[in-house]
């Protein structure tokens, strides 16, 4: 199936501040990639596990979210679990999303985390709510 959404069309601000890149969005797989900075470090100098959760969560989203708009649908996340698995303090990271089950109301996607030797670095899954067009959210109309 075609991306319905080129790459370079999404906004994606906390993204675009970390340096993810959008590599393939899909309904089927997502693919995320940044390469790690100090911006992704915690004291140790190891890879934050706030930025494992943040790819884990942008890569279920944005799968979830091109399939829910085929179907007139919005979604948001209700639930991210991250594992960390490994430590990196350095190199490309790719990150790789699919779906686990999607439906009506909900959707369940898992992303994992590799570092360029193909070791897992992270894995997590997002359970996100599917909403009504114009459902309203936190005071605004998604």
């Amino acid at each position: 199936m075609s991306d319905p959404v080129k790459p370079e069309q999404r906004v994606a601000n906390l993204d675009a501040l970390l340096g993810v890149r959008t590599l393939k969005a899909t309904p089927d797989e997502v693919v995320l990639e940044y390469e790690i900075d100090d911006r992704h470090l915690q004291p140790y100098g190891i890879v934050h596990g706030g930025m494992h959760c943040t790819v884990v969560e942008s890569a279920c989203s944005i799968g979830a979210g091109v399939w829910a708009a085929q179907h007139d649908r919005r979604v948001v996340g209700v639930e991210n679990h991250t594992s960390f698995i490994r430590a990196a303090r350095s190199g490309k990271v790719t990150v790789t999303a699919l779906p686990i089950t999607r439906g009506r109301r909900t959707q369940v996607w898992e992303a994992t985390s590799r570092d360029e030797s193909g070791a897992v670095l992270s894995t997590g899954r997002v359970r996100l709510l599917c909403l009504e067009r114009d459902t309203e959210l936190a005071g605004k109309k998604v």
